[in-house]
């Protein structure tokens, strides 16, 4: 199990591996599964501080991408896998709730693949400059933005996922972008803005 997603070549092998997938071809999941699991896992464990309810939620990722592999357009595999991971987690979450208000949760439809463009577009949010100002807003701020502009939730989503109110994840979203755009507008601690050393 890899802990990075794969780049060049490799993508291009995800979609013959999620065709082959789509045919049935276990072989081909387990592949995908090597490639993806380890920064998938990782991914949703910096979201989730329970282990069983991570492996259940990636578990179901690759259940529910061995049952929709043929709904797979074309787009990036990591992203098309994260979209589906990040909704399993929202609906774990909403289970161990276990609030009788709340209706059961309803079978997923296919998922809709994640253009590739996106794709790095995340990336580089999570590994640039936009990345290391996150690191530096606080926590409850970073987790709003990372669940609603990164992985892509509502905020509906956002408020169920991180066990807040619908009304404080909007809130925390305004600071948050407020906050990093004067974080990326001053350099980091320890930094020359010029590159020079003194």
């Amino acid at each position: 199990m890899r802990l990075l997603r794969p780049t060049g070549a490799d993508r291009d092998d995800d979609a013959a591996l999620l065709r082959a997938v789509a045919h049935g071809d276990s072989e081909a999941l387990a592949t995908l599964y090597d490639r993806h699991a380890g920064w998938l896992h990782a991914r949703l464990t910096r979201r989730c501080a329970d282990p069983e309810t991570v492996r259940e939620v990636l578990q179901d990722t690759f259940v529910t991408a061995w049952r929709s592999a043929g709904s797979h357009r074309g787009g990036e595999a990591g992203g098309w896998l994260w979209v589906i991971a990040a909704r399993r987690l929202v609906d774990a979450r909403r289970r161990a709730g276990g609030r009788a208000d709340e209706p059961a949760p309803v079978e997923q439809l296919p998922v809709a693949a994640v253009p590739s463009a996106e794709d790095r577009v995340l990336a580089g949010l999570e590994y640039g400059d936009v990345g290391a100002a996150l690191d530096r807003i606080s926590p409850e701020l970073r987790d709003v933005l990372r669940a609603t502009v990164i992985d892509g939730l509502t905020t509906r989503e956002a408020a169920r996922l991180l066990g807040i109110p619908e009304g404080t994840v909007k809130t925390r979203a305004r600071r948050a972008r407020r906050e990093l755009r004067a974080t990326l507008v001053r350099p980091a601690p320890g930094t020359d803005p010029l590159g020079g050393t003194a």
